[in-house]
């Protein structure tokens, strides 16, 4: 049976031909014919970034929680269902509240022009706006500056994880470029959280907040964090925290606990927060462990691994976090769409896995064919296959190596397709 909420969301895809059209002034007709519903925010931390603008949402999300608080939060893509990208002080929307607010906003839109993420960002500010709660957490969906997110005038904080190069067609060819879209999100006056980053992003990046005002609390300045005898050191001006690894996996982890514990010093939460941040935040898709479910259950004893990356840092950080597990052999199931660098983000994979089964993503217009991921992959050195579903690659994979660790990868959208099948 499908759910009213998804009539009203198939109605929002036709109100503008483009998925993406990066502009504010449809937004801010829409929040004017609904009075301004990014005014009345519990305040809000604003996180923009290319890779690990999740991760840290969630980590600050777990760290703020522990304190009682209640948590808006705001994500994009969704994996699974659409509910997944609003959280109401703490729990995902419901279905009656998402049909309520999705319908106001499609009758204040009436049939001028909106994109879907437009439409969906506005309904989920007006949702924020009516439910009471401490905090707001709003992740960017796609740059910055012209964001559908970035609308609001005083965030409490600003955080820009990692700029590195991604959706170039949309933000520019050079990390510079992208940077300044990124840091976009940037207001006066407010304090801004900076993760590691490249010479240029960091320059575009301290010029803009120095303009504006903003102090900026930045990786390797304002704060460091390391790894030392299995532990976290996360140190700043207030002083030194010693606190567990990140349950959320991989090296790359490390930097992402580090700008969401900054984050959390600035809004003067204590260590008991810093610490539920690196321990208690579930991020699904993210280097994810599937342990049960039919897709476990066909894997098994195969272990079977789900991650979301999809752009060249993120297969360097994939393949950094594929090193650190103790050994089996590695097996990917990959599938990507035709907006990705799919050389620059398979070419780390290729000297940690001994073969790719490409497969296309069920249902997406852009996705790449099984066959052309499966040549790029052996254009950079990885033994590559073809399949027609994630199940049949599962079948074949452990047919042979019934010891393998298989990752299936490349795509958010394949995560969720690999989400719904596994039973999630």
């Amino acid at each position: 049976m499908t759910a009213r909420s998804d009539v009203i969301l198939e109605r929002m895809m036709a109100l503008h031909p483009k998925v993406i059209d990066l502009t504010l002034d449809r937004v801010w007709r829409l929040l004017a014919a609904l009075d301004n519903p990014q005014n009345r925010l519990p305040p809000v931390i604003h996180i923009a970034g290319t890779n690990g603008k999740g991760s840290t949402q969630a980590m600050i999300r777990a760290g703020l929680e522990q304190t009682g608080a209640g948590v808006h939060a705001y994500t994009s893509p969704h994996l699974a269902r659409f509910h997944e990208r609003i959280r109401l002080a703490g729990d995902l929307i419901s279905e009656d509240a998402l049909t309520e607010v999705l319908d106001r906003c499609y009758r204040a839109n009436g049939t001028d022009p909106i994109t879907y993420f437009e439409i969906t960002t506005v309904a989920a500010l007006l949702a924020f706006a009516e439910t009471p709660a401490d905090h707001t957490l709003l992740e960017v969906g796609l740059g910055g500056r012209l964001d559908a997110t970035n609308v609001i005038s005083a965030p409490a904080v600003t955080v820009i994880t990692p700029v590195d190069l991604d959706h170039q067609q949309y933000l520019g060819d050079t990390l510079r470029e992208i940077a300044r879209e990124k840091a976009g999100i940037i207001k006066r006056g407010v304090p801004c959280v900076v993760g590691p980053q490249h010479d240029e992003s960091m320059d575009v990046i301290a010029d803009i907040a120095a303009r504006l005002g903003a102090p900026l609390h930045a990786y390797g300045q304002q704060w460091h964090v390391t790894t030392e005898r299995e532990r976290l050191i996360f140190q700043d001006e207030r002083g030194l925290l010693d606190l567990p690894l990140p349950a959320l996996r991989g090296p790359h982890q490390i930097m992402n606990a580090g700008a969401a514990i900054a984050t959390l010093r600035l809004l003067h939460k204590d260590e008991a927060a810093c610490d539920a941040a690196v321990t208690a935040p579930y991020w699904p898709a993210r280097m994810e462990h599937l342990k049960t479910g039919v897709l476990a259950d066909l894997a098994a004893p195969a272990d079977l691994w789900l991650d979301g990356g999809h752009n060249p840092a993120a297969g360097h950080a994939l393949a950094a976090t594929l090193k650190q597990l103790p050994a089996r052999p590695i097996h990917l199931i990959c599938g990507m769409l035709n907006t990705k660098d799919i050389g620059g983000y398979l070419a780390p994979l290729a000297a940690v896995a001994q073969s790719l089964t490409a497969v296309s993503i069920p249902g997406e217009a852009n996705t790449i064919p099984a066959s052309e991921t499966a040549a790029a992959a052996q254009k950079v050195g990885l033994t590559a296959h073809s399949a027609d579903s994630v199940q049949t690659a599962i079948t074949r994979i452990t047919a042979t190596t019934p010891n393998a660790r298989i990752l299936i990868c490349g795509s958010l959208y394949l995560a969720g397709h690999v989400i719904r099948e596994n039973g999630g």
